[in-house]
């Protein structure tokens, strides 16, 4: 009889071994969660940045983006239009 309680707790420990240290375990599964957490954050991250570029490419699709960005980026001036510059500094002649 005690070889067969002997046996059974054995068993018992091999067991538990397997359900915390072992493949498939208790923390593996911990491990997969934290990864999978990090994961979602980063795809959350990188879905705002898609729609911001699909709003982009909305508003270059319909022309009303690439006039404003030329004249953002590259500084041109439409036919009729004056092109002042506003100073933070006033300009102190020597």
């Amino acid at each position: 009889m005690r070889w067969l309680i002997g046996i059974l707790l054995a068993l018992f420990l091999g067991l538990q071994y397997r359900l915390w240290w072992g493949e498939g375990g208790i923390r593996e599964r911990d491990r997969l969660e934290a990864e999978v957490a990090v994961q979602q954050e980063r795809n959350q991250e990188l879905e705002m940045r898609n729609r911001k570029l699909a709003d982009e490419v909305d508003l270059l699709k319909s022309g009303v983006g690439v006039e404003e960005r030329a004249r953002r980026d590259l500084g041109l001036i439409g036919e009729g239009e004056v092109f002042y510059m506003l100073l933070d500094k006033p300009v102190v002649e020597p």
